[in-house]
């Protein structure tokens, strides 16, 4: 394991698909990516004081991710979300509120944990109550790398609340649709390279990364360095976790050491991956990963 440290924060939850229940959520999902691609990554969260909740941390623990950061809430249940897939294995969803993960609360460990890590990873889901977002708000002030990924989620956002995150972020993933979405916001029409640019400028990051699906993704640098990738065609099971996936190849790639483009290679083949897959976080075997990128 690499002694780099990664904390994600935000929801942690059941996705209720037609075949069953699957523990999820993006913060999560990259915590178990991360960590089974060789990091040291941990998650800030709560669940409630009820059987679902005992699930989320046995399930955590089973993939070898300390649970010491997940609270637990007496007042509001474990986190559930109704998940629909259409012919082609893309999902939409039911986020159920208020629950355990609306009220994560600051706390001396989750203080430290974001201090020592290398990087810290957070979405705008979690944000919909005002306890988890101050709480973010006070933790992303301690963090060396703030890494969002904005991950818009009807009708939890806003462009209030995106550009608080943009302001506070160093890195930026978002998706094809999303970066139109915010771009449009703001007045700002142009190709998918000048609208990533247009978002780099404006809130001075360090990087954006754009992914299109199964059409690969990009990254930009703050010195407008440009790296590319096109993708790996696969059949689709679905792609549940499949973004996720990618942030966390990426970023495992990057903090040891690789170049941009190898990283994008990486977090590509990953993602088309897990989308063969069923569910957000399947086992990932390097065997696996090697010979689909050859």
């Amino acid at each position: 394991m690499s002694n780099k440290k990664i904390v994600c924060f935000g929801e942690v939850l059941w996705d209720l698909l037609p075949s069953g229940k699957i523990a999820g959520g993006a913060p999560m999902n990259v915590a178990v990516h991360a960590n089974q691609l060789g990091l040291n990554a941990s998650i800030i969260s709560a669940v409630g004081n009820d059987e679902l909740g005992e699930g989320i941390k046995d399930f955590l623990s089973s993939r070898n991710l300390a649970i010491d950061n997940i609270q637990t809430s007496n007042d509001y249940q474990t986190g559930i979300v109704e998940v629909t897939l259409d012919e082609k294995g893309s999902p939409s969803y039911t986020i159920i509120q208020p629950v355990a993960w609306d009220f994560i609360e600051l706390t001396d460990i989750a203080q430290k944990a974001v201090q020592e890590a290398d990087a810290f990873v957070f979405g705008s889901l979690a944000l919909r109550n005002e306890v988890s977002k101050n709480t973010l708000f006070q933790l992303q002030s301690l963090a060396k790398l703030r890494i969002l990924d904005i991950n818009l989620r009807k009708p939890f956002y806003s462009l209030e609340l995106a550009k608080e995150l943009f302001t506070i972020a160093d890195i930026v993933k978002v998706n094809d649709e999303e970066l139109e979405m915010i771009c449009t916001w703001y007045g700002q029409s142009g190709d998918e390279l000048s609208n990533a640019t247009y978002l780099k400028n404006l809130y001075n990051l360090k990087g954006i990364i754009v992914t299109r699906g199964g059409n690969g993704a990009f990254f930009m640098d703050e010195n407008n360095e440009f790296s590319e990738h096109k993708g790996f065609k696969v059949v689709v099971n679905d792609t549940i976790g499949s973004g996720d996936s990618f942030l966390a190849s990426f970023i495992t790639k990057r903090l040891n050491g690789a170049s941009p483009s190898q990283a994008l290679a990486f977090a590509c083949a990953v993602g088309a991956f897990v989308a063969t897959q069923k569910g957000a976080t399947p086992i990932i075997r390097e065997e696996d990963i090697l010979s689909l990128m050859n």
